[in-house]
């Protein structure tokens, strides 16, 4: 829901950014890489109770839009794309796994509701995605990315904001991820709603 917003308002400073990363001979595949090791050891740090330090290794999400924005002002590829999403879901995936190992007996359960609705979220935007590549749409509202992005009430923003409170207040972990796991269900319904409607016909 906010990603666009988000987005517009980062657009600049990563643009510039990247033409610096860029002459520097920095390639977009090489800072999706990096985002995603350094987003790993934001996971290992919460699994060790490191909340802070989770925390602050979380800013490496602003690489999923630097990349972007280097792939740009070089030549996007299919591949490049393929390992941005693909890296991302595993991200998203590690952070309340990490949260489970840090304290299992209370972030167990939540952990796991939690990431059966980021499977429902996940698999309705793929999903509609290949049919979106197969139809030739394109998404008005995010029309820079690789590949269809059929947006929610849950998306990147609000799921790193999510994470950012689980790491401020760990001691409510099954509060916010309960909390998100409902809003995550609200996506999953709109999203198929969506692919119902804008599949339907032939």
């Amino acid at each position: 829901m906010l990603d666009r917003f988000a987005i517009a308002a980062l657009a600049p400073t990563l643009d510039r950014v990247a033409r610096v990363a860029v002459r520097a001979g920095i390639g977009a595949d090489a800072i999706t890489w990096t985002g995603f090791a350094v987003g790993l050891a934001a996971a290992v740090a919460i699994s060790r109770q490191h909340y802070l330090a989770g925390l602050a290794l979380l800013a490496s999400r602003l690489a999923d839009g630097l990349d972007g924005a280097a792939a740009r002002l070089t030549q996007p590829t299919d591949r490049g794309a393929f390992l941005d999403i693909a890296l991302d879901f595993i991200f998203y995936a590690s952070i309340p796994l990490a949260f489970a190992i840090a304290d299992p007996p209370a972030h167990a359960l939540p952990a796991a509701v939690l990431l059966a609705s980021f499977v429902g979220t996940a698999s309705g935007f793929l999903a509609f995605a290949v049919m979106a590549e197969r139809r030739q749409l394109t998404s008005a509202h995010y029309p820079a990315k690789g590949l269809y992005y059929l947006g929610g009430l849950t998306e990147a923003t609000e799921t790193i904001a999510c994470f950012a409170l689980m790491c401020l207040w760990p001691q409510h972990f099954a509060w916010w991820a309960y909390g998100f796991a409902a809003l995550c269900a609200l996506t999953i319904v709109s999203r198929l709603a969506a692919g119902w409607t804008t599949l339907g016909g032939r």
